[in-house]
């Protein structure tokens, strides 16, 4: 069992959004990857700069399972988050191969129930999260109601500033301000609602090879909280 001492809780930003932080986070860290470097990796669809493998569900129970009552407790949810999917994860894409929207904060989507988790299996920082503020609209996290006008925003910012240059974001921009930044470390979680503006905060000097033992390797899992 993870010690109470291994789990915090952080508030990112005005809107305090929580992030729940948990060291030691699997019980059979090793094995989980080992498995990792076993995987078949593969590009997919949607915006990834990488390359990813399934986790199979059994795995991902054993890994969850005693946390769901802390994830449904923090997000507000009267019952445990269902698995929507979870994939090993290698960032592979250079910087100057980056598409406008991987340059940018994201959101993995506008559901407010939808949770987030992103798991640290590699040897030492190799980029921790980063989470951020659109400065015209001030907004951090991008739900139904904000999202049209977050997308006009958008537009503005990128006619007035230009696009962003071919690089992984990482700090304050023209366009969003850095609210709050999580280190990596091996076998440290981090579980935050899926809208809130984040992305991998990744040194633009990092070793982006597709050798699970080398790259950036991380599960990430989504879950959206029942009730």
């Amino acid at each position: 069992m993870v010690s109470a001492s291994n789990i915090r809780i952080e508030s990112v930003g005005n809107e305090a959004q929580p992030v729940i932080v948990i060291d030691e986070f699997a019980k059979d860290f090793l094995a989980l990857r080992d498995a990792a470097h076993a995987a078949s990796y593969r590009m997919m669809r949607g915006h990834y700069p990488g390359i990813r493998a399934p986790v199979p569900v059994d795995v991902v129970n054993g890994f969850l399972d005693p946390f769901l009552g802390l994830i449904a407790d923090t997000f507000g949810h009267p019952c445990a988050p269902a698995l929507i999917e979870s994939f090993y994860s290698i960032v592979t894409t250079p910087p100057e191969r980056l598409t406008p929207i991987q340059r940018l904060p994201h959101f993995d989507g506008l559901e407010v129930e939808r949770i987030a988790m992103v798991h640290f299996l590699g040897e030492d920082d190799q980029g921790g999260t980063a989470f951020y503020r659109h400065r015209a609209t001030g907004y951090e996290t991008i739900n139904q109601a904000r999202h049209p006008g977050y997308d006009a925003a958008l537009h503005r910012d990128v006619a007035t500033h230009g696009m962003p240059t071919p690089a992984y974001i990482s700090g304050d921009t023209a366009i969003f301000e850095q609210i709050g930044r999580i280190s990596a470390r091996p076998n440290r979680a981090l579980i935050y609602r899926s809208h809130l503006l984040h992305c991998a905060d990744l040194s633009n000097a990092i070793t982006l090879s597709p050798d699970p033992k080398i790259g950036r390797l991380t599960v990430n899992t989504f879950l959206i909280g029942r009730g």
